[in-house]
This record gives structure tokens, sequence and C-alpha cells, in this order.
């Protein structure tokens, strides 16, 4: 796997790619590098990265790469929902839940969303708790609600 390093508003991002497809986008303090793994920029790590700056700067609002996140067949139905949120809108656990068809299943969506290995471009920041509550994200809730606030979702 190749990867290289983008340092953003909210910190410095591992972006990760493989036979030309970002795999993960990992949070600074949780960067998982492997032995086998590469520090070298291939061209769809250069265009993630470009498009996180610019999403970064306001001037994107969709991600237009190919992502092969590793999953089973229902977190990559949960992962295909959550590229469905429009920029600046919010969706709750059960709203996924019934957008893959499986109202009962809000729990494992839950997890799913947990399991994102591509956040930010695979937006699982943009899910909350049927309350209104900012709820779990892997790079912590300030960080949720930077993004959020980036987009324009929440009113402080």
């Amino acid at each position: 796997m190749n990867y290289q390093f983008l340092d953003t508003s909210i910190g410095t991002l591992r972006l990760v790619s493989q036979n030309n497809m970002i795999t993960k986008v990992e949070f600074e303090g949780r960067h998982q590098i492997k032995a086998d793994d590469v520090l070298h920029c291939d061209s769809i790590l250069q265009e993630a990265a470009k498009q996180l700056e610019e999403y970064f700067s306001g001037q994107r609002e969709h991600f237009d790469l190919r992502l092969s996140p590793g999953g089973t067949e229902f977190q990559q139905q949960v992962w295909a929902s959550l590229r469905a949120i429009p920029y600046g809108e919010l969706r709750s656990y059960g709203d996924i839940a019934r957008s893959i068809k499986r109202p009962k299943a809000v729990r494992a969506v839950g997890a799913a969303n947990g399991r994102n290995p591509i956040p930010i471009i695979v937006p699982c920041h943009r899910v909350i708790g049927s309350n209104g509550a900012l709820t779990g994200f892997a790079g912590g809730l300030e960080m949720k609600e930077q993004l959020l606030n980036l987009e324009g979702s929440l009113l402080i």
C-alpha cells in the first residue's frame, strides 16, 4: 500500500491507496503504518490530497475519487448510504438503517459507521443521534463538530 500525509485544519491525515484506489484515511494519532506500506505519493493520493484541501478551504462539497474500503456487504451498504448524504445535511442512524431497507439494524448501522475506513470522504461525520446529539466519531466529537461547522450543519 502507498501512503502520504496531509496537514489539515483538523490535524495530519494519513491517506492510503492500493491499486489506484483510496483505501483509508487515518486521523492523527491513529496512523497504522505496516512494514509493507510505502511512503509514496501516487496519482490517486495526489488527487485525494487536492480534493481534501479543497474541502477544507470550503471549495469542494463532493468527492470524486475511486474508493475501495474493505468491509462486509452490510458495511458496504451503510458506507454507500453515507456517501449519499448531501454536504451540509445530517442523518440519524435510523435514517441510514431505513435507507438500506434494514430499519431495525440501527445499532449495526452505528457499528458499521464507526468502522468506516475512509472518514470525511465517506462522510460518517454527518450521522448524529436520533435526538440530534453528536455521537461517536473516530476523530473525537470536537473534530466531528469542526467538520459539521465547516459544512454549515451546526448552528453554534
